[in-house]
């Protein structure tokens, strides 16, 4: 069975904030600095760990 990745994503983070239930301010800033540092200069250097 394959699931798409956004489906995988999407269910752990559910499952992450029903059963850890950190505040909703610090799941908004960890999404949006992950966005902005997607995009900036220091992608290139983060790229290799993250895979």
């Amino acid at each position: 069975m394959d699931v798409p990745l956004w489906l995988a994503l999407i269910v752990v983070a559910a499952l992450g904030i029903k059963l850890i239930r950190p505040p909703w301010w610090l799941v908004v800033v960890i999404l949006l600095g992950g966005y902005l540092l997607a995009g900036s200069v220091l992608a290139p250097l983060i790229d290799p760990i993250t895979k």
